[in-house]
């Protein structure tokens, strides 16, 4: 159980939520959120946004009841916290592109954290949020509002390339990948529904080249020309 510290909306449907606790998170991991009892059933899994000496941050999106109810959640409620979770992000080596799409820009921000060198590539639908939290990192951002964030990035430029996003994104960085000269090395964090985070079941279950694995335990990231995209 944690408490929270603050749940500020930060666009339409887009919010911060910072919980109290002392965590040791790693870039990529996530953890499940709930803050009912019974219903909905599941928890929901969130990329760590950021994380200091109060507690963990999530940036997410209401996209359903679950997230619906986090979004009316206030400063002193509690909520039920499990992770972290996931195998995160590895080190990057070399010149480094951390690119998201939508949501999937929300793991990015605790990576780039980290970072000494980084370029930053930020894709938005409707609305920007959060630039100045990227931009105040010291690292290049550049943004884009309804196009194609991907086209923004040369691949042959970076030695590390971090991408999460919707599949379509993913699926189409995973072609960018395969016909580019290889220098990069590019992993993509998969954002794949999940019951219960640690592998009990087959919900996030993701085709790989050499077989199945599972989203929360195996992943959520992965290289990207190891996923078999549907």
């Amino acid at each position: 159980m944690a408490t929270i510290i603050s749940n500020r909306r930060v666009a339409e449907g887009i919010y911060v939520m910072h919980a109290e606790g002392r965590f040791e998170a790693k870039q990529g991991q996530f953890f499940m959120v709930r803050g009912w009892d019974n219903y909905p059933l599941l928890s929901r899994p969130l990329s760590v946004y950021d994380q200091d000496e109060r507690g963990v941050k999530f940036l997410y999106k209401v996209a359903g009841e679950g997230t619906r109810m986090l979004s009316r959640m206030q400063a002193g409620d509690d909520v039920t916290l499990l992770g972290p979770l996931g195998n995160g992000f590895p080190a990057a080596e070399g010149r480094t592109a951390l690119i998201g799409g939508g949501i999937g820009i929300a793991p990015l921000f605790y990576a780039a954290r980290h970072l000494e060198q980084a370029d930053l590539y930020l894709g938005y639908s409707v609305e920007v949020y959060e630039e100045h939290e990227f931009r105040s990192l010291g690292h290049p951002v550049e943004i884009d509002l309804g196009g194609i964030v991907l086209d923004r990035a040369n691949f042959d430029d970076y030695d590390t390339i971090f991408i999460c996003g919707p599949e379509p994104m993913l699926r189409a960085a995973q072609m960018k990948s395969a016909m580019s000269s290889g220098r990069a090395q590019v992993y993509v964090s998969l954002e794949n529904r999940m019951a219960c985070g640690i592998g009990a079941c087959l919900v996030c279950s993701v085709g790989c080249e050499n077989g199945r694995k599972k989203a929360c335990v195996d992943g959520p990231v992965f290289r990207a020309g190891e996923v078999v995209f549907a």
